[in-house]
C-alpha cells in the first residue's frame, strides 16, 4: 500500500474556518486502495456520527451526533480527490500530546456529487 500524507498543519485557509477549535490539527493518509485515516490532536465536542466530502469543493465535513456540522476547513488536495472519491468509511484517530493514538473507530463517509 502506498500511502500519500497530507498535514493541513498551518494552512491559513483551514486556520480560518476552524474558529470553534482554533488549535486543532489534522493530519489526512489516503492510500490508493481508498483507505482514509484522519488523525487528530483533540476530540471532539460531541460523538462524531460520520463525514460527509463535496467532490465539487473538495470540501470534508465531520458530522456530530445529533446533526451538528464542523467545517473545520479541510480540503482535500488535488492529488488525493482521485482515491477520496472510492472511500465509504474513515478510520479517525485521536492523538495525545506525544502524537501517539489514544482511540479510535471507522466511520461512514457519505459523498456528495452535485449535479
Amino acid at each position: 500500500m502506498l500511502a500519500r500524507k497530507m498535514a493541513f498543519i498551518n494552512n491559513p485557509e483551514t486556520e480560518a474556518k476552524k474558529a470553534s477549535h482554533p488549535d486543532l490539527k489534522f493530519d489526512l493518509v489516503v492510500s490508493e486502495d481508498a483507505e482514509v485515516f484522519i488523525f487528530h490532536d483533540q476530540p471532539f465536542d460531541k460523538k462524531l456520527g460520520w463525514l460527509e466530502y463535496n467532490l465539487d469543493t473538495k470540501n470534508l465535513d465531520f458530522v456530530l451526533d445529533g446533526g451538528g456540522v464542523r467545517d473545520f476547513g479541510v480540503t482535500i488536495p488535488d492529488h488525493l480527490v482521485k482515491h477520496m472519491q472510492n472511500a465509504y468509511q474513515v478510520m479517525v484517530v485521536l492523538k495525545d500530546d506525544k502524537g501517539e493514538p489514544v482511540s479510535g473507530d471507522y466511520y461512514p463517509i457519505i459523498l456528495h456529487r452535485p449535479h
